[in-house]
């Protein structure tokens, strides 16, 4: 997974196999604007989402596109990153937040913070 700020764009790019577990080939290009926050958690899982396409094995995988009561989401978020969260939160986008498990999630939380506010 590749994650990275490109002038006024976020651009989240699946690599080898993550383009299959989430049957997402493109990648995710955000505007800066419509980027609101990133932030170190994971929405709570709830029984009312609809996966569609996606993979889910609970406990190690959750990928792909999920309706939920919040709006559509895309999630990639794995077992062995699972301490390692970041949601970015999104608005003027068919996709209403991006959940993430990434490395160095922290780091990338304030470098979207600051890049987000400009």
């Amino acid at each position: 997974m590749q994650l990275r700020m490109d002038g006024d764009r976020l651009t989240l790019t699946l690599e080898g196999v993550e383009r299959l577990w989430a049957v997402k080939l493109a990648p995710i290009v955000v505007p800066r604007e419509h980027v609101t926050r990133a932030e170190a958690t994971l929405p709570p899982a709830t029984w009312r989402q609809i996966r569609a396409p996606g993979t889910a094995l609970p406990g190690l995988i959750k990928a792909g596109t999920y309706y939920t009561d919040r709006g559509k989401e895309f999630w990639y978020t794995v077992r062995r990153r699972k301490h390692n969260p970041l949601t970015i939160e999104l608005e003027g986008e068919s996709y209403r937040r991006l959940v993430l498990t990434i490395d160095d999630s922290t780091g990338w939380i304030a470098r979207i913070n600051a890049w987000a506010r400009g």
